[in-house]
């Protein structure tokens, strides 16, 4: 059994790109592979991109596919051993992961931070616990700290994008209302490390991610500076790491627009707020590359789901 849980799992980069662009020019030539097989997603949380485009992965792998909404279909759970369940849960991950491996061959989930307690989000309870009671593969659709499926999607729509030797790649923050997780920008700074190219990753200060993810890498407090010369401007909120989960500030100031983007082509994750985290201009303009993001999606979902079941992983 192979999991895929975070970018770690990616051993070639740019062959899983290749093998992914591949896929893309002909979805079905491995139709057969999945055959006879059931891919169980499961949602402790919403999502648009993530469940259709591993949906859509999954069959075009000739796989049936079988969704369920976890967060409001089915009994809360218990994770912690010897949990005295006298309160809310009603079942323990114990059951629950040896239940579903039952259901199907692979099982892909999508679980984010609580961004209540640093420790309790870093466990991963949720994906920790199905990888280790349960006995199909695991699938990290976006966990408590990483977005794994997201970052091979992006470094897809670099290479189809990218026009010079080395680029320049830049990961800024931008303003949200809301505390939002760190698990995309983590995931896309650990697949930066295995690009090669200028990275630079910009914010105010209060809100550096963790400094063991970011370790050794340029952190750019000056946005504009950031931004001069960069081939691509990869935009994203997240809340205070140290402070953690906190909306320190909105910083208005750091909303993208047409004007701070210059040449630079425009990445980000969606769903995205107009006009808070970047404007109209930007999203609507010849710059902005989130459409061809999301469909990368599918062939992210795809070149890792044919890895598991041709247990190449």
């Amino acid at each position: 059994m192979k999991n895929f849980l975070s970018v770690k799992h990616i051993n070639d980069l740019p062959g899983w790109v290749e093998e992914a662009k591949k896929l893309k020019q002909n979805p079905m030539a491995h139709k057969k592979l999945g055959a006879e097989k059931t891919l169980c997603l499961l949602f402790f949380n919403n999502s648009l991109r993530t469940r259709l485009s591993t949906q859509k992965a999954g069959l075009n792998l000739g796989m049936e596919v079988m969704v369920m909404n976890f967060g409001n279909e089915g009994w809360a759970l218990a994770y912690g051993d010897g949990t005295i369940m006298n309160q809310g849960t009603s079942e323990h991950i114990k059951e629950a992961a040896q239940v579903v491996s039952q259901y199907c061959d692979i099982v892909a989930i999508r679980a984010f931070a609580g961004l209540k307690d640093k420790d309790k989000d870093e466990a991963e309870e949720v994906l920790n616990g199905f990888k280790k009671y349960a006995s199909v593969p695991i699938v990290n659709m976006e966990s408590s700290v990483g977005h794994p499926l997201q970052a091979l999607a992006d470094a897809i729509t670099l290479a189809e994008q990218h026009t010079t030797k080395r680029p320049k790649i830049v990961l800024s923050w931008a303003p949200h209302p809301i505390a939002l997780p760190h698990a995309v920008a983590n995931s896309f700074v650990e697949m930066m490390r295995l690009q090669d190219a200028e990275f630079v990753i910009t914010h105010p200060k209060g809100y550096e991610l963790n400094p063991v993810i970011t370790e050794g890498l340029t952190i750019e407090y000056d946005q504009i500076k950031a931004f001069e010369n960069a081939d691509f401007i990869y935009v994203k909120n997240w809340s205070s790491y140290s402070d953690y989960g906190k909306v320190l500030h909105q910083n208005p100031d750091w909303m993208m627009t047409k004007a701070k983007l210059g040449d630079a082509k425009f990445m980000h994750c969606l769903p995205v707020r107009r006009n808070v985290v970047v404007e109209d201009a930007v999203l609507d303009g010849g710059q902005s590359l989130v459409i061809e993001q999301a469909n990368n999606r599918t062939f992210a979902a795809q070149v890792v789901l044919k890895k598991i079941l041709d247990n190449t992983l």
